[in-house]
């Protein structure tokens, strides 16, 4: 979402680190810069206008000024305005003191409520829980079956009832059924734009409900749209958090930067894709960093520890370190990394690395084809792949002889590697340097 405006920002705060030394004018000049950024972000420009004083104003002092690295303390600043912006801690889901939460969804139709109360079921039912989501929208049929598909594969019991005319009168019902379960999401009905018979339902169904958190769920594609939507919401129902949906989308990033200022209430969760895992807690602090292009390693870590195998991680080390690694284990990584989602979200979480990256995700896609067209034998013992066998594997897979030359000689470079690797101390630290490699 923030590939334009990190690359802007990033340019602007290389020229001011390549500054040995700063004046007020040269800050000026780069926050005018920031200035221009933020309003082709889509950002309000209230947020703005008060972001771009409030660095101004610490940017500009002695201490920054006349610091060892005055360019690094005025990215610092930079960093901890928008963190501040983006509501300075994360803020957690409320609980109920004894079973069942209710959560309740508000948003505009298409905003992505139903495949939200499905990811936060994922993640409850991870968690342990028993959890119940309440297909509470009334106005499109097509919700209700989409809700059961999605309850079925996050594993979740879905509380339907076809013939029901009223959304308050059914989620009465299904809160009586509600208490033998640790967690309960209302999904509800939503209009294109905002009406008052949409809000009087809301309204109702609240007040049935008592819900313990109302989250309000924001199509984050739609800009300053979103904002005048989060305001409106939260003065006629009163909502407690935010979710921004689509953050994977080919947006400006505005609404995030905006929605926190101008409601004042903060947001919780992200949802960056269509996955069904694909939900993060917001937290201010990594969200700056990844504008300002600094990268995102915690999340990272967290995505690998979630997504990757512990047993089977433990046993390929094994294997690497008896010299056993084949082309089977090779492909095993491979899917284990694909867990993680797409390379270039990935590498845009690794600082120096967040932004103008392309990456050609079908070249895995091809490496596994290669991988799957080979015999077992040949997935063991690469180094018997001659001729005829080559054109047969290429041919099965749809690639060329010279893609799988490649694929044999990088994975020859991996095993060459890991065996350096066996025991690595001062001695195999020096193996590496001896491959250019350390």
């Amino acid at each position: 979402m923030f590939d334009e405006l990190t690359g802007r920002l990033v340019q602007v705060f290389r020229a001011l680190r390549d500054r040995g030394k700063l004046t007020e004018d040269n800050v000026r000049e780069s926050l005018r810069e920031v200035r221009r950024a933020l309003l082709a972000a889509d950002v309000h420009y209230e947020v703005v206008r008060d972001f771009v004083r409030k660095v101004e104003a610490e940017a500009i002092g002695q201490d920054v000024l006349r610091s060892i690295s005055p360019g690094q303390q005025v990215v610092k600043v930079v960093y901890d305005a928008l963190v501040d912006l983006l509501g300075g801690t994360a803020a957690e889901l409320r609980r109920a003191p004894t079973p069942p939460t209710v959560i309740l969804l508000a948003g505009l139709q298409g905003s992505g409520k139903t495949t939200l109360a499905a990811k936060l079921g994922r993640r409850a039912k991870s968690a342990g829980e028993r959890v119940l989501l309440v297909a509470a929208d009334l106005q499109r049929p097509a919700a209700i079956d989409q809700l059961e598909v999605l309850g079925r594969e996050c594993g979740a019991d879905v509380f339907v009832r076809r013939e029901a005319a009223d959304a308050v009168g059914m989620v009465k019902e299904a809160l009586r059924e509600g208490g033998a379960y640790d967690t309960v999401i209302v999904d509800t009905a939503g209009r294109l734009t905002i009406d008052q018979a949409m809000m009087a339902e809301l309204k109702a169904v609240k007040t049935a409900a008592q819900p313990h958190e109302v989250l309000l769920v924001v199509d984050a594609m739609t800009g300053q749209d979103a904002v005048r939507t989060a305001r409106t919401f939260d003065s006629e129902l009163g909502v407690d958090g935010v979710v921004l949906t689509k953050l994977d989308g080919d947006a400006r990033g505005g609404a995030a930067l905006s929605i926190r200022a101008v409601t004042g209430k903060p947001i919780k969760l992200a949802s960056t894709g269509e996955r069904l895992d694909a939900l993060e807690a917001f937290y201010p602090e990594r969200m700056a960093s990844r504008i300002l292009g600094m990268g995102d390693v915690v999340s990272l870590v967290e995505r690998a520890e979630a997504a990757i195998d512990a047993d089977e991680a433990e046993r390929l080390e094994k294997k690497l370190r008896r010299e056993a690694f084949t082309l089977d284990d090779f492909m095993t990584q491979l899917r284990q990394l694909k867990k993680l989602g797409p390379l270039e979200d990935l590498l845009k979480l690794v600082p120096g690395m967040a932004s103008g990256l392309k990456i050609d995700e079908r070249a895995l896609k091809r490496i596994e084809g290669m991988i799957c067209s080979m015999t077992p034998e040949e997935r063991r013992r690469p180094q018997i792949i001659k001729g005829s066998r080559r054109q047969r594997i290429a041919t099965g897979s749809g690639t060329t002889v010279q893609d799988l030359n490649r694929l044999l000689k990088q994975f020859m470079q991996v095993q060459e590697i890991m065996k350096r690797m066996r025991g690595v101390g001062p001695r195999g630290l020096g193996r590496l340097k001896g491959m250019g490699l350390g």
